[in-house]
């Protein structure tokens, strides 16, 4: 006897909860077709593109003295649409008539960042300060940074010191993290 009773409540608790609609994501929504197929419309953010956001560089944790290591960090704040970041930026640094790319570090996985309007986004500069006038070492003058998928750049003043060399021919002792976001 008192099985029907809690068979009922239950049953009613279970159509509640199957009527509710949860219109907190609003990344997709879906609709009941004309053949009873459920379709959904995902709604896809672009790929951040380097004129929808504004770009700091710095404060710096310059490097003092040849052999110290350095970190500047990149902040990327999207002014924008939401858009999305993936992998790691693209660096590419000038020395007068020299320039090579800063590496991205082999130890970091970049996971997908979605960044809606005004939200941030940042990513650090790791180099190990060279010595002045040293054949390995570049003084470096100017950071360019693009977006991935992306070959449009922003310029901006290198004035953390000459950055040591490594290995082969141009490459520097440097790396670059992926994106993380920023705040937080």
């Amino acid at each position: 006897m008192r099985a029907l009773p809690i068979a009922v409540t239950v049953l009613a608790a279970a159509l509640a909860l199957t009527s509710c609609d949860d219109s907190g994501d609003n990344s997709s929504s879906s609709k009941t077709s004309e053949t009873g197929k459920t379709e959904t419309n995902a709604v896809a953010a672009a790929d951040c593109k380097i004129d929808s956001v504004g770009i700091q560089v710095g404060p710096a944790n310059v490097a003092p003295a040849a052999g110290d290591t350095g970190n500047v960090p990149v902040t990327i704040t999207n002014r924008d649409s939401p858009c999305t970041l993936k992998g790691f930026p693209g660096l590419e640094v000038h020395a007068g008539s020299t320039s090579t790319d800063i590496v991205a570090d082999k130890a970091a996985t970049p996971e997908k960042l979605t960044l809606a309007k005004n939200d941030t986004a940042s990513f650090t500069i790791t180099y190990v300060r060279g010595t002045a006038g040293d054949a390995n070492t570049l003084d470096l003058k100017t950071l360019k940074i693009s977006l991935p998928e992306a070959t449009a750049t922003q310029d901006f003043k290198w004035s953390y010191g000459p950055v040591a060399g490594k290995g082969g021919a141009g490459e520097l002792d440097a790396s670059v993290t992926p994106f993380t976001h920023a705040g937080d």
